[in-house]
């Protein structure tokens, strides 16, 4: 809780200092704020205290994805000063609304009630809608942000009316009230609140892009500007994973076995579908928007098979994919910046005259491939190990098939980098402080490839 204080408060004074002209200090507070909300969020390790009547819980789960959420930030706003460093235009409102959208993602991890968890949703939502936009003369970024708020306002409305038909048939918002319905309805709980149940998981399942309803992806993340498209892939998946666990595992607990058979459909859905669909792509973003499809499929796994490693697994997952995506995206904006183009024959040559980046780029995609001893190798290795011992080897099958099948579109950038025919593209200049940041990442990638059970132990 303090921690969404100390970020609000941070958001309001960026929004001040940029109106007063003072462009220079934006960075350095945000850093000094985002590593201040990172230690009160982590001091409350442990705690799990409810404030608001039950509405929001600082417990251990909603600690470390609020933490994640918080990094993600950190990591992002390190590239930030690259990607805008032609941009004369203030971005203070582009800032303030990263900062909003990690507030809004943090109580889509802590709520403990029906409302809070719509106010959290929204305010996360409303402020991708404004930065996939952000680039406003460019017409892909404003189709992408309308495509975005259509779409989104469509699947909002689903959730929403779900809402309203639990809270119908419960008499309640709190999820622990409405657990403890289900479980007293002894003729059986009426198809209201059934209905309303399928309602919120289709809400749910457009927010984290699982299939069919995954189709805003692809056309919102192409055009969407670099940076914002990386933020949006993984905070917004990160909390909408968070809030789907937190609804499945405590509201609908006792329902279970209910939700499975829909969950499992979805999954299978969404890692086929995602991954088939990023093999014939050549443009890297929507490569990357039906690869993050493909990994949400996955994701759906631990949601199946609930048990108590469930949270711990699913949390070293997405850290996994965070610091691939984001190290990825960060390439990537070099090469767009530079070379003009998202597709592929960019990256022809790269690893001659760009050798850190091009080590960078292809521990991403060996990680997010699930390439052993990386960290995506072992987030996919107990996931799958997890989803077995519930007893859906064959949903491991499939998942093993999907990655597969990703390793062909995840190693193209590698080989048009390492391996390919014809002149080489010219050397791009980048600086020390983006080549430190993407070490820093590359790092991360194998060091936490060796000490999984640090994370996964966690929850």
């Amino acid at each position: 809780m303090k921690a969404i204080v100390a970020l609000s408060i941070l958001a309001v004074l960026v929004m001040f200092f940029g109106v007063r002209k003072k462009k220079v200090v934006l960075l350095p507070l945000i850093f000094v704020g985002l590593f201040v909300a990172m230690f009160l969020n982590i001091r409350e390790w442990g705690t799990s205290v409810h404030y608001f009547n039950e509405m929001f819980i600082a417990d251990n789960f909603s600690i470390a994805f609020s933490a994640i959420l918080i990094l993600i930030g950190i990591l992002i706003f390190m590239f930030a000063n690259i990607y805008y460093k032609g941009v004369e235009r203030p971005l203070e409102d582009i800032y303030a609304l990263i900062l909003f959208a990690i507030i809004g993602g943090i109580v889509m991890a802590s709520f403990g009630n029906l409302i809070l968890f719509f106010v959290g949703l929204e305010t996360l939502s409303i402020s991708f809608y404004i930065l996939a936009g952000s680039k406003k003369f460019d017409i892909a970024s404003n189709e992408a942000a309308m495509k975005y708020f259509l779409t989104g306002s469509f699947a909002t409305g689903f959730l929403l009316f779900g809402i309203a038909l639990v809270y119908g048939a419960s008499g309640s918002f709190n999820l622990e009230a409405i657990n403890a319905y289900v479980v007293s309805a002894k003729e059986g709980v009426p198809m209201l609140f059934l209905t309303g149940m399928l309602l919120i998981l289709i809400g749910m399942s457009f927010k984290i892009a699982a299939v069919p309803f995954h189709f805003w992806s692809p056309d919102v993340y192409t055009g969407s500007p670099t940076l914002i498209t990386a933020f949006m892939t993984t905070a917004g998946k990160v909390a909408s994973v968070a809030a789907f666990y937190r609804l499945i595992s405590i509201a609908f607990v006792s329902l279970h076995t209910e939700v499975v058979t829909t969950l499992t459909v979805l999954s299978v859905a969404t890692i086929l579908v995602g991954n088939l669909s990023a093999v014939y792509q050549d443009n890297l973003k929507r490569m990357f928007a039906y690869s993050g499809v493909a990994q949400s499929g996955y994701i759906l796994m631990a949601l199946i098979v609930l048990g108590p490693k469930s949270a711990g697994i699913l949390l070293f997952f997405v850290l996994s994919y965070v610091i691939a995506t984001i190290t990825a995206f960060a390439v990537l904006m070099l090469i767009r910046e530079e070379r003009g183009t998202f597709f592929i024959p960019a990256f022809r040559g790269l690893a001659r005259n760009n050798p850190v980046e091009a080590f960078a780029m292809a521990i991403a995609m060996m990680s997010l491939a699930g390439i052993p001893p990386l960290a995506g190798f072992m987030a996919k290795y107990n996931l799958f190990v997890l989803t077995a011992e519930g007893g859906y080897t064959w949903l491991v099958v499939v998942a093993v098939v999907g990655s597969m099948i990703s390793i062909y579109f995840y190693f193209k950038p590698i080989m048009a980098s390492y391996f390919s025919e014809g002149e080489p593209q010219h050397k791009i200049e980048s600086s020390i402080n983006f080549k430190f940041n993407i070490i820093l990442c590359t790092v991360l990638m194998i060091v936490l490839g060796f000490l999984p059970k640090l994370i996964i132990n966690l929850l």
